[in-house]
Formats: C-alpha cells, structure tokens, sequence
C-alpha cells in the first residue's frame, strides 16, 4: 500500500493531539520491543518515527530525554546504534500492559462502597491510588479487593443502579474517549485486511491505537465491571481497540526489517 494512502486512512488518529514524541516512543517499545532481548536499531527506529509522522531531529531529542530520563538504553554495535528498554522502563510497560491490553468482557463480580470519617486532598489521592473513585466528599466506589482506609465503613454488593454508572462517568475522561470512539470507528471502516498491509504499516497503526488509549485508560483507576456502563463512549473504545489489536497482530521485528530492506 502506497505511504499516502496508508497515512489517509489513519489521519483521524494522527489528529488527536497530544502526541508529545518522547511520550510516543514509549508506547511504541512498549508494544514492540518489551522483552529484555528485544533491541530497535537507529535506522529501524527512524524509520518507524518517520512512519508516525516524527521528525528526524524531534525523535533525537525525544531519544535524549528518554535516556536521561532512565527509559531506554543506547548501545553502539559497529556504526549503527541500538535502543533498548532499561529494566526499570520494561517495568513501568509491564505494570501499564493489564490496563492496556485488558479483555473488555463485562463479567459479573463484586465491588464496594467505601464511606469514611473524614477527607481531606492527601486522602483522596490515597485512595485513588488504591483504586477507588470519589463519588461525594466522604463516599468512593472501588473493586472488591481494593484496601479501605481503617475504620470507614466498608459495603461490598455486586449490585449497580444505572444512576450510579452515570455519576461515575463524566470522571472518565469523556471528552477524550468521544473523540478516539469516533477516530478508531473512522480507521476501522476503512483499513484493509492485514494481510494486505506491510509489516511496518502495522507498527505504525499500532503504536498510534496503543498510545491514544494508554493516554485515556491509564489516567483514572480500573473500574469494576458492575460499575461499567456497557454503552458508554470508554468501554466501546475498549471493544475497539481490543478488535483491531487482535485482528493486526505485533509484527516481529525482523520483518519490519525487511520492509526497510525492501524500501
């Protein structure tokens, strides 16, 4: 497929913004080159980073920040250079990928209703990290398992009202799954099968699906699925993104390779 027509069918998931490049390169190892023998070379790499629209000098100092940063190491072999995960990067990619590639099946399970004595910012932010979501000043909803304050007052039910669901969902960045729904649907209609696309094309449409949906799903807890609307925009784009990372699977990167090779 000619890089034009490739790139008109997923300009709707170029034009969501928010595509800090550094940002970009880790969704893009993530999902590529997660393993700890899996290495991207210089030229693969610019390749890719042209693929998504980067340019030359924007991925070279994206490249800088994510070394100083502790992300990705760099190791010359002969003249070309290799990048890598750092361990403590692979970790921060292992411990995102449940929420990234979860299976979006709605099965039945239980939750609990946390009410506490007081609030206060510190505690919110506690219990966020916990995985509860704040309903009102002193109430946060949350999975079964997940650890309640000592001495609030602790329900567990797997029962939800459909008020409940709506309260819960302007809290789940909105917005920003409307426009990625509308965006996956757009490529969705019109991509070809990938068997009929080359292997780097697949990189390219996978690291933009994964890097939009990590920037939504990562930025608010993990919901129980009782306390998931089936219907809303977040859980369609679930559907959605679960679908299209099945139906074009993780190219190897030997075989990106071969289309540099090839180009």
């Amino acid at each position: 497929m000619p890089i034009e027509t490739f790139e008109s069918l997923t300009d709707e998931l170029y034009q969501l913004g928010g595509q800090r490049v550094w940002s970009l390169m880790i969704s893009l190892f993530g999902d590529l080159a997660q393993a700890p023998d899996q290495h991207i070379d210089g030229p693969l790499l610019s390749v890719i980073m042209s693929g998504l629209r980067v340019k030359p000098e924007a991925a070279r100092v994206a490249l800088h920040r994510l070394r100083n940063d502790g992300w990705i190491r760099s190791e010359k072999s002969g003249r070309i250079s290799r990048h890598t995960l750092t361990d403590e990067g692979r970790a921060e990619c292992a411990a995102a990928n449940p929420r990234i590639y979860a299976d979006p099946t709605l099965a039945s399970s239980h939750w609990q209703l946390a009410v506490t004595e007081g609030t206060n910012a510190a505690q919110i932010t506690q219990m966020a990290q916990n995985g509860f979501i704040q309903l009102a000043p002193r109430i946060f909803c949350g999975p079964s398992d997940a650890k309640a304050p000592q001495g609030a007052l602790v329900v567990s039910t797997d029962q939800t009202p459909d008020w409940l669901r709506a309260q819960i969902a302007p809290q789940m960045q909105q917005p920003g799954y409307r426009n990625l729904l509308r965006a996956l649907r757009v490529v969705k209609a019109d991509l070809p099968a990938a068997a009929d696309l080359r292997a780097i094309d697949i990189a390219v449409l996978r690291c933009l699906i994964v890097h939009n949906w990590r920037r939504l799903v990562l930025k608010h807890p993990k919901l129980p699925a009782p306390l998931v609307d089936p219907d809303g925009t977040g859980h369609q784009c679930h559907l959605l993104v679960a679908d299209l990372l099945a139906g074009y699977p993780r190219p190897e990167l030997s075989e990106i390779k071969q289309c540099r090779s090839a180009a």
